[in-house]
C-alpha cells in the first residue's frame, strides 16, 4: 500500500479529474459510499451524525449522509460553515431535495459520528468556532460512542501529523484514495485510532515516486529463503561492534538479537575489558576484541578482521569518542559489504567528522543504512528536530539522497529511505520506547543484511519483525513492563507469523 503527502494526493487527483476524464462528483459519490459503509460496520444500528466542514471532506459527509438515509437509517447532518468548495454545495442540495435537514449541534444520542471537518490539507491550530465541537465529540467518545473520521481526524496536520492544540480521537480513520502521511507520523498515530484505506479509483501519476507501507506482504516478500541443503555458511557472517564500560548491555542485546535473525555466523567485537561479561552466555555468539582496556581505542590490525564480514553494525554503546569517530571512517573507506551505523557510531561521526561527512559518505565502498533517532539525526545533520518533524519524510529523504546512504529515522512509526524508495513501519507498540530496543534493531538488521538482503530491505524488514515480535509480547504482558530482552525472545515467532501469513 502506498502512503502519500498532500502534494501527491493533489497531483493524483488531478490526473484522475483532468486527465484522465473521471469527474470530481463521481469521485466524492464512491468516497461517500466507502463512508457510508464503514459507517454501518461500526454502527449496525442507532444514530449516526455526520459533522462536515465546507471543503470537499464536507462533500463526502453529505454523500455519505444521503447514502444513508436511502438505507433507511437515522442520520443527521451538522454543519456551520461560511464557505463551501463547489463539490460540497452540490451535495448539501441533493441532501435538502431528499429532505435532509441541517443542524448546528450535535445530538447526544449518537451510535456514530462521522468527522468530515477538516481534510489532509489541515496544519495549523483549529478555528475558535471548531473548538467546541472537537471537543464535544471527544467527550462524546468517551461515554462510548464511536467515531469515523474521513481520510484524517479533524485538528491533525495531513503533512507531519502534529496536533497543535486539539484534535478529533478516532476509533478507524477511513482514508480515501490512498494512505496519507499524516495519519502515520508525529500525532496522527495516536488519534487516527485503526487506519483503513478506501479504494475511490484514483490513479496515481505514472511517474510518482510514492512511500510505501511496510506490511505483511512485502515482509513476507524479503524473508530469506532456507534451502535445506545448507549450512552455516550460507547464511552470511554478522560482525556486531558494540560496548564499553558504562554500557555493556548494549552489546549482548544487538549481538543475542543478531543471532536470533537467521544469520550464519554472529560475531561481537569489544574491548577486552568486557570479555569475561560475556564468555559462555551465549556460546553461539564469536567473541572478539577491538583493543584492550574498557573502551573503544582504534586499532587498524584488528579493525582488518572486519572485513571478512558480510555485514557490520557499529556503534551501539561504544561512547562518544574521537576514537569511535576514526574507527567509522576507516569502514566508510574500506569496507565492501552493509554498514550499518547507529547510536554511538553516529554521535561519535557528528562531534568529530561533522565537516567531512560529505567526503566520506561520498568515497564509501559500502552499502551504508543510518539508524539514528531525531536528536541523532538533528546532530549529524545540524537540522533542528522541530524542523525534521514539521517536513514529515521530506528531509530525512533529502539527507539520504545527498549522501548516498539508506536512513531509518526511528520513531514510533519509523521512516526508511534511501532518497528514491521510501518505506513507511508502522508495526510495533509504546513497550518499545525503552532503552535497548535500538539495540535489538540494529543487531536484527546486521543479522539480516548479512543473510543476502541489501541495507535498504534489511532494515525494511528487520523494523517490521522487531515491530511484530514486541506486539507478540504486548498481547501475552502488555506494553508496560516488557523489554527489549522480550523482543528477542519472540523474535522466532514474528518470523513464523510473517512466513506463514503474508497479511500478518
Amino acid at each position: 500500500m502506498y502512503v502519500l503527502t498532500n502534494k501527491q494526493m493533489r497531483e493524483a487527483d488531478a490526473y484522475t479529474i483532468q486527465t484522465l476524464g473521471t469527474p470530481s462528483l463521481l469521485l466524492m459519490e464512491r468516497a461517500g459510499l466507502a463512508l457510508a459503509d464503514e459507517a454501518e460496520k461500526l454502527a449496525p444500528s442507532g444514530k449516526i451524525t455526520c459533522v462536515c466542514g465546507g471543503g470537499n471532506n464536507g462533500g463526502d459527509g453529505f454523500v455519505c449522509a444521503r447514502i444513508l438515509k436511502s438505507r433507511n437509517r437515522n442520520v443527521h447532518v451538522v454543519f456551520y460553515a461560511e464557505k463551501q468548495s463547489n463539490d460540497c454545495r452540490v451535495n448539501m442540495e441533493k441532501w435538502q431535495a431528499i429532505g435532509g435537514e441541517i443542524e448546528r449541534e450535535l445530538p447526544a444520542d449518537c451510535a456514530l459520528i462521522v468527522d468530515c471537518l477538516y481534510g489532509t490539507g489541515f496544519k495549523g491550530s483549529l478555528l475558535n468556532a471548531d473548538m467546541g465541537m472537537v471537543e464535544r465529540i471527544n467527550a462524546l467518545k468517551t461515554s462510548g460512542m464511536k467515531v469515523l473520521a474521513a481520510d484524517i481526524p479533524s485538528g491533525v496536520n495531513g503533512e507531519n501529523g502534529r496536533v497543535e492544540r486539539l484534535a478529533v480521537q478516532a476509533d478507524v480513520t477511513l482514508c480515501i484514495g490512498e494512505l496519507k502521511t499524516g495519519v502515520f507520523l508525529g500525532d496522527g498515530i495516536d488519534y487516527a485510532g485503526e487506519i483503513k484505506r478506501a479504494d475511490i479509483r484514483i490513479q496515481l501519476l505514472p511517474e510518482g515516486r510514492y512511500a510505501r507501507l511496510m506490511d505483511g506482504a512485502l515482509a513476507h516478500s524479503l524473508l530469506p529463503v532456507r534451502k535445506r541443503n545448507s549450512h552455516k555458511g550460507t547464511y552470511g557472517r554478522a560482525a556486531i561492534v558494540a560496548g564499553s564500560v558504562e554500557y555493556t548491555g548494549a552489546a549482548w542485546l544487538a549481538s543475542s538479537a543478531c543471532l536470533r535473525s537467521g544469520v550464519g555466523y554472529t560475531a561481537l567485537f569489544l574491548p577486552s575489558e568486557l570479555l569475561p561479561l560475556y564468555a559462555l552466555k551465549a556460546p553461539e555468539i564469536l567473541l572478539k576484541t577491538t583493543n584492550e582496556g574498557g573502551r573503544y581505542a582504534f586499532n587498524e590490525e584488528r579493525m582488518e578482521d572486519l572485513l571478512q564480514y558480510d555485514s557490520i553494525a557499529y556503534g551501539m554503546g561504544m561512547g562518544v569518542s574521537e576514537e569511535v569517530a576514526m574507527g567509522a571512517a576507516w569502514l566508510l573507506a574500506r569496507y565492501e559489504g552493509k554498514l550499518l551505523l547507529d547510536a554511538d557510531g553516529l554521535n561519535s561521526l557528528a562531534a568529530y567528522r561533522k565537516e567531512e561527512l560529505p567526503r566520506l559518505f561520498g568515497g564509501k565502498k559500502c552499502d551504508v543504512v543510518l539508524t539514528p533517532h531525531g536528536k541523532e539525526f538533528s546532530r549529524l545533520t545540524g537540522i533542528s528536530v522541530e524542523e525534521l518533524i514539521s517536513e514529515g519524510c521530506a528531509v530525512a529523504q533529502s539527507v539520504a539522497e545527498k549522501w548516498g546512504v539508506n536512513v531509518l529515522l526511528k520513531n514510533a512509526v519509523s521512516v526508511l529511505t534511501d532518497g528514491d524508495r521510501t518505506t513507511l513501519c508502522a508495526a510495533g507498540c509504546s513497550g518499545q520506547a525503552k532503552g535497548g530496543s535500538g539495540d535489538v534493531l540494529s543487531g536484527v538488521v546486521a543479522g539480516l543484511c548479512a543473510t543476502g538482503l541489501s541495507a535498504y530491505d534489511g532494515c525494511a524488514l528487520g523494523a517490521y519483525l522487531c515491530g511484530k515480535a514486541a506486539e507478540l509480547v504486548a498481547e501475552e504482558i502488555g506494553p508496560y513492563s516488557m523489554t527489549p530482552s522480550d523482543v528477542i525472545a519472540y523474535l522466532g515467532r514474528a518470523f513464523l507469523l510473517i512466513a506463514k501469513d503474508s497479511q500478518a
